[in-house]
């Protein structure tokens, strides 16, 4: 029996919360730790929308983790120079639109492997944000977007965090875009069969272009966020965010070959990722344990990549 992609995650974080709950002390999570798990699967949710676009379009970003940590910079000099909340939003999101400018041109207009384009960009955009910041953090007003990811919101009227409902309004959003539109029916042919769709009258080049921009887009809200909840621009945060963030998109169905793609079962798998951890630290476990358990959840999400490839092959 097939369940739909996004079944099968939800199924997934079932069966991860039923394994913690059966490690002794057997204690079930709080609502207070419910709470601080949606708003830590914000950061890998957003990102992981961008990445579900590029993926199922045939594509790759490893550079995502350095381009928040740029665009987080970027936000924050826009407020230390005493621009007001909707500018220092747009410089974010500019920023990452820039990002994802820079890697589709590099990939489609001079034709580069975007595995390779990308890994040479996490480096840049790295040293781009270090240069920009002096090396430093950079201190800057939160002009209240620290209210936004605080996990228990000061309006209960909210329940949780308002960022996590930024992720869930941007989930449903580009939910629709995906499974409802012309872009996205062009994204899934496009990653499904470059050269049939090109056949069938895609407009390749533009719509692959379109995935890296959404995605960068998407970095950049991400990294606003970011900036609201730890209240500084920092060049050096986000390593490793890229793996996590396609993990979160392969755990929702996303195939590496392209092709497929669930947004609500990648924000599901953002979760998951985000329990995992929660549920680590209330345990006791070091950040070594996590490390390795995050590691091995995504050579699982690979491998179960692989045997659906397989599968439909």
């Amino acid at each position: 029996m097939k369940f739909p992609l996004a079944t099968r995650s939800l199924l997934g974080l079932a069966l991860v919360a039923c394994v913690f709950v059966a490690i002794p002390p057997h204690a079930m999570p709080t609502a207070a730790d419910l709470r601080t798990v949606a708003v830590h699967a914000v950061l890998v949710g957003i990102v992981g929308i961008g990445l579900t676009l590029v993926i199922a379009a045939g594509g790759i970003d490893l550079s995502v983790g350095s381009a928040v940590s740029l665009c987080g910079v970027v936000a924050a000099l826009a407020s230390k120079a005493g621009a007001p909340l909707a500018v220092v939003l747009l410089a974010g999101v500019a920023c990452g639109a820039v990002c994802g400018v820079y890697n589709a041109g590099l990939i489609w207009l001079l034709r580069l492997p975007a595995f390779i384009v990308t890994l040479g960009t996490l480096g840049l955009f790295r040293g781009v944000a270090k240069w920009v910041s002096g090396s430093r953090t950079v201190v800057a007003p939160t002009l209240g977007l620290e209210e936004v990811m605080q996990p228990v919101p000061r309006n209960g009227a909210w329940v949780v965090a308002p960022g996590v409902w930024v992720l869930a309004g941007l989930a449903g959003v580009f939910g629709l875009v995906l499974a409802r539109t012309v872009l996205g029916r062009h994204i899934l042919a496009l990653g499904g069969n470059a050269e049939a769709a090109r056949v069938a009258g895609v407009p390749v080049r533009r719509t692959a272009m379109a995935t890296y921009v959404l995605c960068g887009m998407l970095v950049g809200i991400a990294a606003c966020l970011q900036f609201g909840r730890i209240t500084v621009g920092d060049p050096t945060l986000n390593a490793g965010l890229e793996l996590e963030a396609i993990a979160a998109a392969v755990i929702g169905g996303a195939s590496l070959a392209g092709g497929t793609g669930s947004i609500l079962g990648t924000v599901i798998g953002a979760v998951m990722m985000a329990y995992l951890r929660n549920r680590c630290a209330a345990l006791g476990w070091p950040n070594f344990v996590q490390d390795m358990l995050v590691g091995h959840l995504i050579i699982a999400a690979v491998a179960i990549d692989r045997v659906r490839a397989i599968s439909r092959g």
